[in-house]
């Protein structure tokens, strides 16, 4: 083989299930439970801690598992929808395999876990929005009789519930949509009373309470551009102490020892995610578990006794390595490769970037350039991510990994809007679409252009939900930028769009109008940011994937699209997946898009072959 090209790694190599993936641990410490691939579907396999064959104790074939939990130390429960309709629904299955069935078997009902209230073995809270499609009431699931009990009733407007360290129900928040109450009550007898109402822009999330069951730890941007975490006193209304804020970015989460009772860190992402710890003891944890693996360390799970550490070892050329971690043998034992057909060695480093946009604002991205040739004059895939209010993260990322390989570079930016980057920087994105949030996109691919990297003759874009959205706003509002577009589950109409959310979403749907614009006072701009009104000015090729049963961005404005296209001349081809909802799941229908993608950009990129097939 030459030694300057890179094997040309197998297409599904990239998009197959992994080999074991979602490790869990027992409270007890006595097992572990993972998720695998059977009949090409994800379940869930249960082995002792200590060594010896796995058991498989579920058998769904339909559709992948979505997650699942330790509810105590004999029974799982897990989630999983009907073919992408995202309703989904809470089954139990116990150590052995035994007992799996559906607890909640109720039509067009989503299922939410609220709390596995750790400290007690015999319940879980959920909420469940089976009285009123829109509304989501909290239930006790007592998974040794399998009988759900209303435990709070929603009366209309509550969108969050926290427990105390008892499991006992006692803040939570309320919403119109544009205004959030926070309520509070000292005991479950007693009504909730308001105690702070504030505008969507403000947030105060409550994590949990501190170990006296007094006060809260709470993410705030309250007086602040970016969140912090503060100390609370809900009863009172009032931030006690700041405990952990960081000048560029917001806080994350919180890390937090059930067993000492104590806060032990945060979480806070700047191009990948870092901790900050306030105890020695999880700081040393930390620090033993990255100089013994040489990686980005993860704790994911731990036993009741904070004894055996479940922790994943991840960067961004490796989907990374399950352990199992004794703090006090120091024994660490490997548990599984998640994806051990993928050699670390043939694929491409993801860097942290940044660019300025036309109007000043610094843009965080990713820039993912394909191993053995000159970075210059490269065919390029843009990859604006979904949410919008999301953002893209250092890490393994099986896309960008699949398309640099094949002789692309991949650019990712966090333009305006993305979370993580504090509040100015969000609510410059509100009323955008199409509009400041597409120029920082622009400005990424002109700033490629410059660093003479991209060959501007050569540019693709390719974006899933917003993403896709941005796709069709690139081929439309700079149709000479970008010689094709791959849209995925995006949005092309912003009145269709808004007419057709989830009805969990409708509580938040004068929330959406701020953020994203109402259909009657912002009339005007809806039409100019919505693709489907221009289609006149998109000339290149364009492919469209969807699936039928998408909740969040209905099949419709995938059609509108496409047949107004079509309609114009233009080339579309459309792929649709009666089985998904938003995005694939199943390996099958995966493959068939990444397999189009490739022949796709292929085609109308033409990459140079700078990767030679494995032999042998």
């Amino acid at each position: 083989m030459s030694t300057n090209h890179l094997p040309r790694i197998p297409l599904r190599d990239f998009f197959r299930n992994p080999e074991k993936v979602a490790f869990k641990i027992s409270p007890n410490g006595s097992h572990i439970a993972f998720m695998a691939p059977y009949q090409h579907r994800m379940n869930i396999f249960v082995q002792p801690a200590s060594g010896g064959e796995p058991t498989r104790i579920t058998a769904e074939t339909d559709r992948n598992i979505a997650g699942y939990f330790w509810a105590n130390n004999q029974t799982l429960l897990y989630f999983k929808d009907n073919g992408g309709d995202e309703n989904f629904h809470l089954f139990t299955v116990n150590i052995n395999g035994t007992g799996n069935r559906d607890v909640t078997p109720f039509g067009d009902v989503v299922a939410r876990l609220i709390d596995e209230l750790p400290e007690n073995n015999d319940e879980v809270l959920i909420a469940l929005n089976k009285r009123q499609p829109e509304l989501f009431d909290v239930y006790r699931f007592n998974v040794n009789t399998g009988q759900l009990q209303m435990a709070a009733e929603n009366p209309g407007n509550i969108a969050e519930w926290l427990t105390d360290h008892e499991g006992k129900i006692r803040v939570a928040v309320a919403s119109d949509g544009v205004n959030h109450q926070l309520l509070y009550r000292d005991t479950e007898d007693q009504p909730f009373r308001t105690i702070m109402t504030t505008n969507f822009r403000q947030t105060l999330s409550p994590q949990l309470f501190t170990p006296d069951n007094r006060y809260v730890y709470a993410v705030s941007n309250i007086g602040r551009d970016k969140s912090a975490l503060v100390v609370f006193d809900i009863a009172n209304g009032k931030e006690l102490q700041e405990i952990y804020a960081h000048p560029e970015v917001d806080v994350a989460s919180v890390i937090y020892s059930y067993k000492q009772k104590k806060l032990l860190g945060a979480s806070f992402i700047t191009w990948t995610t870092e901790f900050a710890f306030f105890d020695p003891g999880r700081q040393q944890l930390q620090q033993t578990l990255e100089q013994l693996l040489q990686r980005k360390v993860y704790v994911v799970d731990k036993d009741k006794e904070e004894q055996n550490y479940i922790v994943a070892a991840t960067g961004d050329r490796t989907y990374g390595t399950y352990y199992l971690y004794n703090t006090t043998t120091g024994n660490l034992q490997k548990l599984a490769d998640i994806s051990p057909w993928l050699k670390e060695d043939d694929l491409c480093e993801m860097k942290p970037i940044t660019y300025t946009s036309r109007d000043g604002l610094t843009i965080h991205g990713y820039l993912t350039l394909p191993k053995g040739v000159e970075p210059q004059n490269l065919p390029v895939v843009v990859n604006p991510h979904g949410g919008p209010w999301h953002r893209d993260v250092w890490c393994f990322n099986p896309e960008v990994q699949f398309l640099a390989n094949r002789g692309f570079a991949v650019l990712q930016m966090n333009f305006r809007g993305s979370t993580g980057y504090g509040r100015a920087f969000w609510e410059a994105s509100f009323k955008q679409w199409g509009k400041t949030m597409q120029n920082d996109i622009t400005d990424g691919v002109q700033w490629l252009i410059d660093q003479g990297i991209a060959d501007p003759e050569r540019v693709a874009i390719y974006g899933g939900s917003y993403g896709g959205y941005a796709v069709l706003a690139g081929l439309t509002f700079t149709p000479h930028l970008y010689a094709c577009g791959i849209d995925f589950v995006g949005v092309s109409n912003l009145f269709t769009f808004l007419n057709t959310i989830p009805p969990y979403w409708k509580p938040f749907l004068d929330m959406m109008y701020e953020m994203v614009g109402h259909p009657e006072k912002d009339k005007q701009y809806l039409t100019e940011a919505s693709p489907v009104f221009h289609v006149h000015q998109i000339k290149a090729p364009l492919f469209v994937a969807q699936g039928a049963k998408d909740p969040r961005v209905n099949i419709n404005e995938s059609d509108q699209i496409v047949n107004a296209l079509r309609n114009n001349g233009v080339e579309v081809q459309y792929m649709v997946k009666d089985n998904e909802g938003h995005g694939f799941h199943n390996q099958e229908n995966k493959f068939e898009f990444y397999e189009a993608m490739e022949q796709f950009l292929e085609e109308h990129l033409h990459p140079a072959n700078v990767t030679e097939p494995v032999t042998g």
